[in-house]
């Protein structure tokens, strides 16, 4: 019993420390605005606007590359697209384009490609851009294939609940209102000098701040080498905030159709001081805590303000309401499998092994690029641990060409967005997207380590051009027995 104990230990508290970080580090300048995102999105856009750039009505040839760029724009990692994913889908974008956008928004966005670029090569940047780029067209092209049937479905439903609320068009204060949430999102997440710098420093004295430091990196360690982010003081207070924030949101807007009421301005207060809190730079000192004014607290403070002007003098009522229901809604779909997922990812890694990497994806091989995807599902790091976790994986032995195949993979099948898109359009589709994935980021893999290992660029294209014409025939049978049981019925 003692043995067994002493095995699970280690596993729970790699799943806590791991779910720790995470809310500390990701959850509050990332997800916070993305659910209020997703949420105006649904509330406060028209159909008609989304369906015009990415319907699956409109135009493949906009379409496709229009979601691509949207996603190219956002530097965040997979579990903040998903609520922007779950925001245009209900609004009426076509499977196909958001799909689309959900592949290559995390995995090539300029952030990425950029960190990939300086870090690893610029190689494999081009790589990870071209074949996410075109594996992310297709990935959309067959999914909209597959599920016309439900996509036309769900295209109905949104004209349903939104066609009415479409023909009045968007106002210029809801179009501000979403904006500014987006502004909100870049400022705190973008890394530039100008937004990560401190403008002003000051200290507070705190004498016993380093000590607490010292005890939180005993129980959650600092290692960027391993991916393990650690938890500040900073990051502690933010847990607290965070949980006030759900508690207070529970009782003010979970009914929030009804009308508000104080609870909801307690939520909605705690969120700005929140976030506020999330941008400084707080660090333990021998004498305190060193609190830094940074461009990202400022950015942020002024995104609330104009978000406190525009929401009070020229949005009606109802708007705001629909907005916190739609917003508080995607939390409680998305939220829970966020944190299970995390939680089972950090226990996993615990057991996964670093001389495990050259064995199984040493070299270019079927094998080596499957473990590689498999290393993506459940060794998932943000944007930006997962280029230096790549780096340690190149050092420790793993070909190019797995490499690759993770880096396509770890942003888009980490176990908590499996989850989490399934809850959002289904399991039969969320596991289709899964295969797919699987399949296209081994494709990219073995073809780009083939090309690493010397191969000729024409019989690399013969074999693409065999891979692409055999799916298409695939995809082209599927579609002929889809339509006649279809008509059968």
């Amino acid at each position: 019993m003692d043995t067994l104990l002493f095995s699970i230990l280690p596993v729970l508290h790699g799943g806590l420390g791991n779910l720790a970080a995470y809310l500390a580090a990701h959850v509050l300048l990332c997800l916070l605005p993305a659910f209020f995102i997703a949420g105006a999105m649904a509330a406060l856009i028209p159909k008609e606007t989304v369906t015009r750039f990415l319907g699956r009505n409109s135009s493949k040839v906009v379409s496709y590359p229009a979601a691509a760029a949207a996603g190219s724009l956002l530097a965040v990692c997979s579990c903040t697209i998903v609520p922007l994913f779950a925001g245009i889908h209900k609004k009426g974008a076509g499977l196909g384009p958001a799909i689309t956008f959900l592949f290559f928004a995390p995995a090539a966005n300029i952030l990425a490609l950029v960190y990939t670029g300086g870090v690893i090569g610029p190689d494999l940047a081009i790589a990870r851009f071209v074949l996410s780029l075109v594996f992310g067209i297709g990935i959309g092209l067959i999914m909209a294939l597959l599920f016309r049937a439900d996509d036309a479905a769900h295209d109905q439903a949104t004209d349903s609940a939104f066609g009415a609320a479409g023909a009045q068009g968007m106002g210029r204060a809801a179009r501000l209102f979403l904006l500014v949430w987006i502004a909100l999102l870049l400022a705190g997440t973008l890394k530039l000098g100008v937004l990560t710098g401190s403008w002003l420093q000051f200290e507070l004295p705190v004498p016993a701040a380093q000590a607490w430091q010292a005890g939180l990196d005993q129980l959650v360690p600092f290692d960027a080498a391993k991916g393990e982010e650690g938890v500040s003081v900073q990051g502690v207070v933010l847990i607290g905030l965070l949980l006030a924030i759900g508690l207070s949101a529970w009782r003010g807007i979970e009914n929030i159709q009804n009308g508000a009421n104080r609870w909801t301005g307690i939520s909605l207060a705690l969120i700005a001081v929140t976030l506020l809190l999330a941008a400084l730079a707080i660090r333990a000192t021998p004498t305190g805590l060193r609190i830094g004014l940074t461009g990202k607290f400022f950015g942020v403070a002024l995104a609330l303000a104009v978000l406190l002007r525009v929401g009070r003098r020229h949005m009606s009522e109802d708007e705001l309401q629909d907005w916190l229901w739609e917003s508080w809604r995607f939390v409680k779909q998305i939220f829970p499998l966020l944190v299970a997922g995390v939680f089972v990812v950090g226990m996993v890694r615990v057991l996964i092994r670093p001389e495990w990497i050259e064995s199984l994806a040493g070299a270019n091989t079927l094998q080596g690029n499957l473990a590689g995807v498999a290393f993506g599902v459940f060794m998932y790091f943000p944007t930006l641990v997962e280029v230096p976790i790549a780096r340690m994986f190149l050092d420790l032995g793993m070909h190019r060409g797995p490499l690759l195949a993770y880096l396509m993979a770890d942003p888009e099948l980490s176990l908590q967005s499996i989850l989490i898109i399934s809850a959002i359009i289904g399991r039969r589709k969320a596991w289709t997207y899964v295969a797919l994935v699987a399949l296209f980021s081994t494709v990219a893999g073995l073809t780009y380590g083939a090309w690493m290992d010397g191969t000729p660029l024409f019989v690399l294209a013969l074999g693409l051009a065999g891979f692409i014409a055999a799916l298409t025939a695939l995809l082209s049978l599927a579609s002929r027995r889809q339509t006649a049981s279809i008509k059968g019925v």
